[in-house]
């Protein structure tokens, strides 16, 4: 071989080895930014805050004095129509304007309208004053439903922190399709304290008086329903 083709064939050589080195250095640089991004991300998870879930209780209802004791039929509890805000699990709160916002970190085990129609459910059923009481559309044997719209299920501040339900309901009779009761609740159950479990203390409490309310509304509608 000639002194120039050795020349050229060592000048190929380093010219070769140059892209490899860069992709050396490349592929150092990309590890290391792989490796601070890790970083970030696991810092980032270790200071994410918990999020905090609350239930409803669901306490048997009483039957007032003077209202009849059992009533032969039995009742089909519909979900309520309500705003998308209360058909998630995130905790509304608000003043007594149009805004409201959303707690980040503390939500409801269930959509506000699900526990309304649970703790209605389970309310009327555990009375023991009702034939049957049922959530399920198929069944042929029911002989009135319960159904309404939900229109508050919040925290709200205003000169104090209170919990708000609000809401329309009705008893139709699925024979002859016609509403024979209506009902609105509304109430504010005051809060006890200023922090989201108070508050979710306070709704419990709101949701258990309107049961009752809606229990009690029922059986006296269905009591003088049937002696007509």
């Amino acid at each position: 071989m000639r002194l120039s083709d050795r020349s050229s064939h060592r000048i190929l050589a380093v010219q070769a080895s140059i892209p490899a080195a860069g992709r050396r250095l490349g592929q150092f640089t990309g590890a290391l930014a792989v490796s601070a991004l890790l970083a970030l991300g696991l810092s980032g998870c270790g200071s994410m805050k918990p999020v905090r879930y609350y239930q409803l209780t669901h306490p048997p209802t009483s039957t007032l004095p003077g209202s009849p004791s059992t009533v032969d039929v039995s009742l089909l509890v519909r979900p309520f129509q309500t705003s998308h805000l209360y058909r998630e699990d995130r905790i509304v709160y608000g003043g007594e304007g149009e805004q409201v916002g959303l707690y980040a970190y503390d939500r409801w085990v269930e959509p506000p309208v699900e526990m309304l129609q649970d703790a209605l459910t389970r309310g009327l059923r555990s009375s023991g004053h009702f034939k049957h009481v049922t959530t399920l559309r198929s069944d042929n044997a029911v002989d009135f439903s319960l159904t309404g719209h939900l229109y508050a299920f919040r925290e709200v501040s205003a000169g104090g922190i209170v919990a708000r339900v609000y809401f329309d309901v009705e008893l139709i009779d699925l024979k002859l399709g016609k509403a024979v009761w209506r009902h609105t609740y509304n109430h504010d159950e005051p809060s006890r304290g200023k922090t989201v479990a108070d508050i979710a203390a306070a709704m419990d409490k709101n949701v258990q008086l309107s049961v009752q309310k809606v229990h009690d509304g029922v059986l006296q509608a269905l009591a003088n329903y049937s002696s007509k």
